[in-house]
């Protein structure tokens, strides 16, 4: 496993997609390859981006060796839940392009029996709004890495209650926490994937 982490740490993509068909042909179960390397692995970048020592590229390049791996193990992951669980429209809100962290955790809940709309990074009030109503959504998830962008977060909430849709909201990112996240009206925060999934799960009453 620690291959692995190594692999999607440096961006090495082919590297890391040989590794986890490794893992798997070894036996180790998805969940526990998502868990033991490749969460780890976009920690440490994420974590080094912050204090400099790795810089945008180093994240991109991390990013796609992740995503690589996930398009590997999410049929497997899906194929163990074959219930859908709820509707999840997910995106990074407008002014802010990081969605290294949302994309593992829309990778996660796609995993574990949600049906998943990634809306990708910059999104406005609006577009979540759109999209909630057009999917039928259950729960709406806000993401932001800036603090310059985490009050944008408010608006959406508001903008939401306003237009009489029944959905939960849940937030997360580098700079919110649980206060935070009550303060604007937000249903739920999770500080990771694994606690996202399981705050969707407990929305949805699962």
């Amino acid at each position: 496993m620690s291959e692995l982490k190594e692999a999607i740490y440096k961006g090495n993509m082919i590297k890391a997609k040989a590794e986890v068909q490794a893992a798997l042909d070894g036996g180790a179960d998805p969940q526990q390859i998502i868990d033991e390397s490749m969460i780890p692995a976009m920690e440490a970048i994420g974590k080094d981006f912050a204090e400099g020592r790795a810089f945008v590229p180093n994240l991109l390049l991390s990013a796609r060796a992740m995503k690589a791996c996930l398009e590997i193990l999410k049929p497997l992951m899906m194929a163990e839940n074959s219930t859908i669980l709820g509707t999840v429209v997910i995106g990074t809100v407008k002014g802010d392009l990081h969605d290294i962290g949302k994309n593992l955790v829309a990778a996660m809940l796609e995993g574990r029996g949600f049906k998943v709309v990634n809306l990708g990074a910059d999104v406005s009030k609006e577009r979540f709004i759109e999209a909630a109503r057009e999917n039928n959504a259950d729960i709406i998830c806000l993401s932001a890495l800036l603090t310059t962008t985490m009050g944008y977060m408010k608006e959406i909430v508001d903008a939401v209650r306003e237009a009489g849709l029944s959905v939960k909201i849940m937030v997360g990112g580098a700079p919110l926490n649980a206060e935070y996240a009550a303060s604007i009206g937000a249903d739920g925060y999770s500080s990771n994937a694994n606690e996202a999934v399981a705050l969707a799960k407990s929305l949805m009453g699962a």
